[in-house]
């Protein structure tokens, strides 16, 4: 019978769903509580409003503290998160390739190291970076979170890296190396192009990971200035008497967005790794 082929279907539709919709259920209240004065019984909104989306196009003031611009607080975010990418992707870039392809002494012990090194919790971390940071004057500074941070990520995408560049066949790069190009322009011309995905992917989670960071930049960040909107976020719930939930949904939501915006653009190479598996060239 038709049903009980379909049985296990409709038995996996009926687990996705019930596990999948607190989640959805958050995300909806998110958005209607946004949009609301208030919240009947806790989830039926009333009252339609933009009062909620006021820091758009004005500070907001809140128990007599004014609170930074959110456009200082999401350009400061681009800023970390994209200054992040470029250095996390391009360093271990090259450091996974050397692992993947150069012979030299400790080798192995060093690739082991590598692994140790992304073990170590950053909250461990801190005291010691505090003194770094403030030896070299680099702290309440981005670049100081950006170096720290690129620091702790950089072991785990070398590793990430290496694995994609031990797909390519040595013949491609004795072929290049036949031909008259030097081992840098091997890497640059006929390697890289075949790890797209690995570097698609590694540049999608480097980004991703600089978005969300909050524990650093709320240790090493003090001044408004240099405020990101995961900071900008703890700023708004430090008093909990003055919570305006209203509010606080609508910056969320607003921290969202962009990270909407990058799955949808970028799921297809994300994909692409996915569907490779084993065949990441």
């Amino acid at each position: 019978m038709k049903w009980i082929r379909k049985s296990p279907y409709a038995i996996a539709y009926i687990i996705l769903g019930v596990t999948t919709f607190p989640i959805l259920a958050m995300y909806i209240w998110l958005i209607l509580n946004s949009f609301s004065e208030k919240m009947k019984y806790g989830f039926i909104p009333i009252h339609f409003t933009l009062e909620n989306w006021r820091f758009l196009w004005s500070n907001i003031k809140q128990g007599g503290t004014v609170y930074p611009s959110i456009w200082t607080a999401t350009w400061n975010s681009f800023f970390f998160s994209g200054m992040l990418t470029l250095l996390e992707v391009v360093i271990g870039l090259m450091a996974g390739y050397a692992l993947a392809r150069l012979s030299f002494p400790g080798r192995q012990r060093l690739m082991q190291v590598t692994l140790l090194l992304h073990a170590f919790p950053s909250v461990a971390l801190l005291i010691a970076v505090f003194y770094i940071l403030n030896f070299l004057g680099l702290y309440d500074t981005l670049w100081g979170v950006i170096l720290v941070k690129t620091a702790l990520q950089i072991p785990m995408t070398a590793w990430i890296v290496k694995g994609f560049f031990d797909e390519v066949p040595w013949d491609v790069e004795w072929a290049g190396l036949i031909d008259g190009c030097s081992r840098l322009k091997v890497w640059y011309q006929i390697v890289l192009p075949l790890v797209k995905p690995g570097i698609a992917a590694v540049t999608i989670f480097s980004f991703l990971s600089g978005w969300s960071e909050f524990l650093l930049l709320y240790s090493f960040i003090v001044s408004d200035d240099n405020v990101t909107l995961s900071a900008y976020l703890q700023k708004l719930i430090s008093d909990p008497n003055l919570i305006n939930y209203g509010l606080l949904s609508a910056v969320s939501l607003f921290y969202m967005l962009p990270i909407i915006v990058l799955f949808i653009t970028t799921q297809k190479s994300l994909l692409q790794v996915s569907a490779s598996g084993g065949k990441r060239i």
